[in-house]
């Protein structure tokens, strides 16, 4: 079992950043990617940014990158996710994932791929 718990979000003006945190825990997730999604009032949930944990490789959406960041911290086993030049279309709540991908490719922007997901946590952004 992998447990994920996200923090850092908030209310935050447009142009301001925030970084989100997703504490891991449980089984060992170093061979694992672990991926940030963000899912606005509705509509679908959508890849936001991901990175292996061995090798560091990412991958960003289109739309974030740039402002985004992803980065990794393997000894307090946390997943950081910058977010730069906020606009009020990235408001949502924001969700960190888990699972063991073997391969870099395509398969990391599907939410079904993911076992393990964190509860979310907010982030709105006023205009």
């Amino acid at each position: 079992q992998v447990q994920l718990v996200e923090s850092g979000g908030g209310l935050v003006q447009a142009g301001g950043s925030l970084r989100l945190s997703c504490a891991t825990s449980g089984r060992t997730v170093s061979t694992y990617v672990m991926a940030w999604f963000r899912q606005a009032l509705g509509k679908d949930r959508e890849f936001v940014a991901g990175i292996r944990w061995s090798g560091g490789s990412t991958m960003y959406a289109a739309s974030v990158k740039g402002r985004f960041t992803i980065s990794g911290d393997s000894a307090n086993n946390t997943v950081y996710l910058q977010i730069n030049s906020l606009k009020p279309e990235d408001t949502a709540v924001y969700y960190c994932a888990a699972e063991r991908l073997r391969t870099y490719g395509s398969q990391w922007l599907l939410s079904s791929e993911y076992h393990y997901w964190g509860q979310g946590t907010q982030v709105t952004v006023s205009s």
